[in-house]
């Protein structure tokens, strides 16, 4: 038995790359990579991550994350319609056409993608032949479509506290009073492949090499299926890190809560419909709540009179090298007071061989950063700063 799940999950793997949904995701990553770039070169004429960037985010954690919800879905019996997957991959791409990046995130697709099954089996949609009838399987089916929506709200809270945080980008904006100000943004998708139980033989008529397999007299198919995770957030009024964690943190807690819900379904089949309407009210509550609070902070990355504050760093750069932050504020170069680019220039003219910075840290604590410049750095220091000339936006340093 258990060599015959081995061989079942290894086929699934390869079945991966048959689906249309795990190429589109590079594509949307790569798409947003580009754009970043050339959003960041508009503003400070160079750019901070490379366009690689969110490629290289999209499967490793996901994959793990990936893992372990199968393991759990699996253990616990979850069995999936293939109609509530061919309809969370096509409101995948529906919802990426609208530019939402955020709209790609479980709570819409599987969510949406719940309701339109209860909706094609109510009306008796002609759906093509080899998906299967959940009409007598309604009693476990959409239970378990909700406890897989909670799982992946879960796996969801994860990767944005954990991966969310990494490589924001810095970003100009006109304040309301007309001002140039800072901000941080995060516009990414991650990739979480997960197995899932298919009931009945869903490919077995048109693709007679499906994996199919018998448990307690049950026909069973077993496919290793690509969910998007997509999140967008702009912060404004913290540093970056504090506003993603925060956020990433709730998403984990709807997802418990959400998941706790979904096992009343099994005793009243009615209440999955509840608990899905939840997951989706719940997800776009936490998304408004973000921008509300944001919106009533100040601007954190902004002009000060005492110090040039670090709204972003280039990876590689002397300044990354010497450990400065996003969020710290550089009071003195070589000794030399600075409150803007052009006294930073100047005092970092005073020495072109040997920098060293007075900076006042998230903390409020004062340390030195030194290090010795040599011909060619890149960018010189490799700071990215908010400055007062509107028309050319700001530079690094």
């Amino acid at each position: 038995m258990a060599l015959e799940w081995l061989i079942e999950i290894l086929k699934g793997i390869g079945r991966l790359f048959l689906h249309p949904v795990f190429y589109y995701l590079f594509f949307i990553a790569a798409v947003l990579g580009v754009s970043r770039v050339k959003r960041e070169r508009r503003d400070f004429h160079v750019r901070a991550e490379n366009a690689y960037f969110e490629l290289r985010q999209l499967l490793p954690l996901g994959i793990l994350i990936g893992l372990i919800t199968s393991l759990i879905s699996i253990s616990a019996g979850l069995v999936i319609p293939m109609e509530t997957i061919l309809f969370t991959a096509a409101f995948t791409v529906l919802w990426s056409l609208t530019t939402k990046i955020r709209w790609m995130a479980p709570a819409y697709t599987l969510g949406f993608a719940f309701f339109a099954t209860i909706f094609a089996i109510e009306q008796k949609w002609p759906l093509p032949s080899f998906l299967t009838s959940v009409s007598d399987q309604e009693q476990t089916v959409f239970p378990s479509i909700a406890v897989l929506l909670a799982l992946l709200l879960i796996g969801e809270g994860i990767l944005i506290f954990k991966n969310g945080r990494k490589g924001t980008s810095p970003k100009l904006i006109k304040s309301k009073r007309g001002q140039r100000v800072g901000i941080h943004e995060v516009k990414r998708i991650w990739l979480l492949p997960l197995f899932l139980i298919i009931p009945g033989e869903a490919l077995q008529a048109p693709f007679e090499w499906w994996p199919v397999f018998s448990v307690g007299g049950g026909t069973y198919s077993i496919i290793l299926v690509p969910f998007a995770v997509g999140f967008f957030q702009q912060v404004q009024g913290k540093l970056p890190t504090e506003a993603i964690k925060a956020v990433g943190k709730k998403v984990m807690v709807l997802g418990i809560l959400v998941l706790l819900l979904s096992v009343s379904g099994y005793w009243y089949p009615l209440a999955a419909i509840a608990v899905v309407t939840i997951a989706i009210i719940g997800r776009e509550l936490i998304t408004l709540r973000q921008r509300m609070i944001e919106g009533n902070h100040p601007f954190y990355f902004s002009k000060r009179n005492n110090g040039v504050m670090i709204l972003g760093i280039i990876p590689g750069s002397p300044a990354s090298n010497m450990g400065l932050q996003v969020g710290e504020l550089i009071t003195k170069v070589n000794g030399v007071s600075v409150h803007d680019k052009n006294s930073l220039y100047e005092a970092l003219l005073k020495n072109r061989a040997h920098c060293k910075l007075e900076v006042l840290d998230v903390n409020g604590q004062v340390r030195f950063a030194q290090r010795a410049l040599y011909e060619g750095d890149h960018h010189e220091l490799g700071i990215l700063f908010v400055q007062d000339e509107v028309r050319r936006g700001s530079e690094a340093v």
